[in-house]
């Protein structure tokens, strides 16, 4: 009879997670260069799978292929009732600004902008502290003592990466020379992984040999040249380690699908609050990837080096330059 007794309190607590969850609709808008980019918008992806599997609540999804499907997908979910939608990247602003004015009873959520409504979720990253751990980790493992990164969409957003990412550099090898270029100044630098190669080759002719990418899919030709020449990629915002064992030296994660799964969470619990929020190192919203793909590849007094830089971020005893308030970058 107890067993009877503790198996439906179980079944009960199931069904009302289950039911508080379908109580709401949520969808995703991902950002040119798709669901699958094995960076960005898959964390994002990521992050509503986890919800998914484990409220059994369905999500809808779009992936665009062009700039003026952003505003017309999320009006499309708002019109058929999907709350919360979220926005994956701050190309989304401008578009969920105009939707979210339209459906103010909608709750909408936008990654990596701010948008200053009632009804919007702004969530930013701290990107320039996760960028200078994984520099301090390049300067370590450098033996030419130039590293270099490719950006992909040249906006202060990404120039945040870089400057961060020097940071850690100059603290490790002041006199390290950091190559940095950038995709394009459109849309389309996301996804061409081929320019990526391109560029990661130049820097690797220049003597790099660490390169950081924050490029969406146009990494995936970063970290693929990097591996052919026989040198060591760092991926960004999902744990790249994996694409090419061995030559990714670490990855700076950026939890995009802690935030989507968070505000899918909140809403199903009637917990969800608009505003702007910030995720750094302390909030666990950004950091760098260790895992049995790249483990051998980071000694411990890299390890010992990278944790008490975070340590020190968190404590506040290190600043790390922000390009996005200041952008005049001092590394």
């Amino acid at each position: 009879m107890k067993a009877f007794a503790t198996t439906l309190l179980a079944a009960t607590l199931l069904t009302g997670l289950a039911a508080a969850a379908a109580e709401i609709s949520p969808a995703v808008v991902y950002d040119l260069g798709g669901k699958f980019d094995k960076s960005f918008n898959e964390s994002a992806y990521n992050g509503a799978e986890r919800f998914k599997q484990e409220t059994g609540a369905e999500y809808r999804d779009f992936e665009i292929q062009n700039d003026s499907q952003r505003e017309q997908a999320l009006r499309r979910f708002a019109q058929r009732g999907a709350s919360p939608i979220v926005g994956v990247g701050f190309s989304q602003a401008e578009a969920i600004k105009k939707v979210a004015t339209e459906f103010p009873e909608t709750k909408f959520v936008i990654i990596d902008a701010v948008v200053d409504l009632p009804d919007v979720r702004s969530v930013l990253f701290s990107a320039e502290e996760g960028s200078y751990l994984v520099g301090v980790l390049a300067a370590m493992k450098s033996e030419s003592g130039t590293v270099g990164f490719v950006g992909g969409m040249d906006i202060p957003l990404i120039r945040t990466f870089a400057c961060g990412y020097a940071g850690g550099v100059k603290s490790v090898k002041p006199d390290a020379k950091v190559v940095e270029n950038m995709t394009g100044t459109t849309g389309a630098a996301w996804n061409d992984p081929v320019r990526g190669g391109e560029l990661a080759k130049a820097q690797i002719d220049q003597g790099a040999d660490v390169i950081f990418h924050a490029a969406g899919g146009t990494g995936i030709g970063v970290l693929q040249a990097a591996a052919d020449a026989g040198k060591f990629g760092i991926g960004v915002d999902s744990n790249q380690n994996a694409l090419h064992p061995g030559h990714v030296l670490t990855s700076m994660v950026k939890r995009v699908d802690n935030a989507v799964f968070q505000a899918f969470d909140d809403a199903a619990k009637d917990k969800f609050t608009a505003g702007a929020t910030t995720l750094g190192l302390a909030e666990d919203g950004v950091g760098y990837s260790l895992d049995k793909d790249n483990e051998a590849l980071i000694t411990p007094e890299m390890k010992a080096a990278v944790e008490k830089a975070k340590a020190d971020i968190v404590a506040g005893t290190v600043k790390v330059h922000d390009y996005s308030a200041d952008s005049a970058c001092p590394y």
